[in-house]
C-alpha cells in the first residue's frame, strides 16, 4: 500500500466562507468525477472511497478566502487509479467558485508514525446524532478502530487479526462539537490527536488513515490527518 499525496493551486473566483469551503470543494471535485463514466459509477457506489482531503491553505484571519488569491488543497489517496485521475483531470477542472492551476504529486514514505492529528474534524455518524451522550467512550474508539479495519481489510482483500491495540492514548483538541455545514443540515465533529503504537498493524493502519483520513465522510473533506514521524 502506497499513499499518494496532490497538492493543488486553486486560484478562488468568488470569496468563499469557511464553513462553506468544504462543500466548494466537494463540488470542485465530485464536478470531474461526474464527467468520466467509471468515476461517475464509482462516485455514486455507496463504499469505501479510499480518498481523503483537507480544507484550503492559509487560512484567512476573518475566515473567508479571498477572491483573486490562490490557495493549496491537500489530497491523499491510496487508490493508484484515482491518484491518477485526480493529478490529470483536477487540473482541468473549475466551477464557479473554483479553478484549478497546477498540481503536484508525491508518494508519503512509509516511516515509523508517532502521532497522526486532526487536520480536519472527524465525523462519526450515529441514528441518534452527535456520539457524547450516546455512546461511551470506549464504545467511541472501538469504532475508529473497526472502521480502519474495515477499509483496510476491504481494499486489500483481506481479513486481518483483530486483537491489536492501536493507539496508546487520544486526545480531543476541542472543548465543545465542532458544528458543521453538510447540505441542509448541521453535523457535529471534533479534532483528535492519537499516540501510534509500534506495533505492525498499528503502523499500517495510521499510514493508511492518512490516505482514507480518520472515521467517516471522509470523501466529503472530513477526517483528514495530518502525521509526525518519529
Amino acid at each position: 500500500m502506497k499513499v499518494y499525496e496532490i497538492r493543488i493551486k486553486l486560484y478562488v473566483l468568488q470569496n468563499i466562507s469557511l464553513e462553506s469551503a468544504q462543500s466548494t470543494i466537494c463540488s470542485f471535485i465530485d464536478k470531474a468525477l461526474v464527467k468520466n463514466k467509471d468515476f461517475a459509477e464509482f462516485h455514486s457506489e455507496r463504499k469505501f472511497k479510499n480518498y481523503c482531503f483537507d480544507s484550503l491553505y492559509p487560512l484567512e484571519k476573518d475566515k473567508v478566502y479571498k477572491e483573486g488569491k490562490i490557495y493549496t488543497l491537500t489530497l491523499r489517496t491510496i487508490d493508484e487509479k484515482l491518484v491518477d485521475f485526480f493529478s490529470k483531470e483536477l487540473v482541468n477542472s473549475f466551477t464557479e467558485k473554483l479553478k484549478a492551476l497546477t498540481a503536484e504529486k508525491k508518494i508519503i514514505p512509509k516511516k515509523h508514525i508517532e502521532k497522526i492529528y486532526s487536520i480536519t474534524p472527524m465525523i462519526m455518524k450515529n441514528d441518534s446524532g452527535y456520539w457524547k451522550g450516546k455512546l461511551s467512550l470506549e464504545e467511541f474508539e472501538k469504532r475508529i478502530k473497526e472502521n480502519l479495519i474495515k477499509k483496510y481489510n476491504t481494499f486489500m482483500n483481506t481479513k486481518i487479526n483483530e486483537d491489536f491495540e492501536l493507539y496508546s492514548g487520544l486526545e480531543f483538541k476541542n472543548r465543545k462539537p465542532i458544528i458543521i455545514k453538510y447540505k441542509d443540515i448541521k453535523l457535529m465533529g471534533d479534532k483528535v490527536s492519537l499516540n501510534i503504537l509500534e506495533n505492525d498493524l498499528a503502523q499500517d493502519m495510521a499510514y493508511m488513515c492518512l490516505g482514507t483520513g480518520l472515521s467517516e465522510m471522509n470523501s466529503r473533506g472530513y477526517g483528514f490527518m495530518n502525521y509526525r514521524f518519529i
